[in-house]
């Protein structure tokens, strides 16, 4: 793996200052806290733009019956949707994830009077920072690393994979046995019907903007030597990981420069792209030479470290973190770190050691902080 990793977040390095643009229109209270919003913003040092010129984020303002999209010109935008609910919702993740989709935004910020706002992620990650006097400066505190963060979800295929392993090899197959032995036991969480929440028109923009295949959660991996490792795709049922260059790809390296993740793949199979978390993996296996295979998880095991934050799958600072809480445990090469209001990595000597020994820890229900 010979380029070095992505740096932590790079603002200092930045040419210009962070900006941030507001779309759509509130009144009441929703207005009240939106002018708040932006005045929070103002003092940590973003600067507002038209929302035409590309701003760092976007605070998108919308209709909680009728939704409307802001349209980025720039995959690097992060949309917050913006928007208010008269009483808190029964069930926090159920009755705000569809905003989340239908506004084609990164993050749902659902204001409550006199309850707060309820952060809900793309990941299914959902908490609430409660009303009061600093309502406004504790959601842009929680705002700001979120939307400042870097992706590193593009990929690069080079049909240069060994002939030999076209087929696979006993990694692969293993990979796909620990995938249906994860969906047995319920340990992989089905995503919401997302195509039943917008139009085939709008899926396709989310699987664009996203770089994914579809919405699915947790993923694996197993070493394959030093330098490259097999891991599943993006979007597939992990029930179904069956063919290599397809559904489960060998990461050959990260290009820095491009800033993506490069792929070695069969002359004549069509590949899908990589687990977004594939950042991650990289630097743990290139800062771990003792870890021979990872599993991420949307579970928990009870009295782990976690992340402070909960950056966005597959950002730089995100892979940063957790690489960070490997090293730092005891034994790295046998680790399990949270991800806060997300779910586990697992390191190990193999997918089915991880499992075995992690099974009877683990909790389904991840406590959202």
């Amino acid at each position: 793996m010979a380029k070095s990793a992505p740096c932590a977040r790079e603002k200092a390095l930045r040419s210009h200052p962070p900006t941030f643009a507001l779309a759509g229109n509130a009144g009441g209270a929703l207005g009240d806290l939106t002018a708040s919003l932006v005045q929070a913003l103002e003092e940590l040092g973003f600067v507002p733009v038209d929302p035409t010129a590309q701003p760092d984020i976007v605070l998108n303002v919308v209709d909680a019956e009728r939704p409307r999209p802001f349209r980025r010109r720039a995959r690097g935008t992060f949309v917050a949707a913006l928007w208010t609910l008269p009483e808190a919702p029964a069930d926090e993740l159920r009755d705000t994830y569809p905003m989340l989709v239908r506004s084609l935004a990164n993050i749902s910020l659902c204001f409550v009077p006199g309850h707060g706002v309820l952060f809900t992620t793309m990941e299914r990650g959902y908490y609430l920072v409660p009303a009061g006097p600093a309502l406004a400066a504790g959601v842009v505190s929680r705002l700001e690393p979120l939307a400042t963060s870097r992706l590193v979800i593009d990929n690069e295929f080079r049909r240069d994979l060994e002939p030999e392993l076209w087929a696979g090899d006993e990694l692969t197959r293993e990979i796909s046995a620990v995938g249906r032995r994860l969906d047995r036991l319920g340990l992989l969480p089905a995503p919401f019907p997302v195509e039943e929440l917008v139009s085939e028109h709008d899926l396709r923009r989310i699987k664009r903007l996203y770089s994914i295949g579809g919405l699915s959660y947790g993923n694996l991996s197993a070493r394959k030597d030093s330098r490259r490792f097999w891991m599943s795709a993006s979007g597939v049922d992990k029930a179904n990981l069956r063919e290599p260059g397809r559904d489960i790809l060998l990461v050959s390296d990260y290009d820095s420069d491009a800033n993506g993740i490069v792929l070695s793949v069969p002359p004549d199979v069509e590949p899908r792209r990589v687990s977004v978390d594939a950042i991650e993996h990289w630097m743990i296996y290139r800062e771990n030479p003792g870890v021979d295979a990872i599993l991420h998880l949307h579970a928990w095991v009870s009295g782990i470290e976690a992340t402070e934050v909960n950056y966005p799958c597959g950002t730089a600072e995100l892979a940063e973190s957790v690489a960070a809480l490997v090293a730092a445990a005891p034994d790295p090469a046998h680790a399990v770190v949270g991800l806060r209001n997300h779910g586990i990595t697992a390191t190990g000597e193999s997918l089915t050691e991880i499992l075995d020994r992690i099974e009877p820890s683990l909790l389904r229900q991840v406590p959202m902080t």
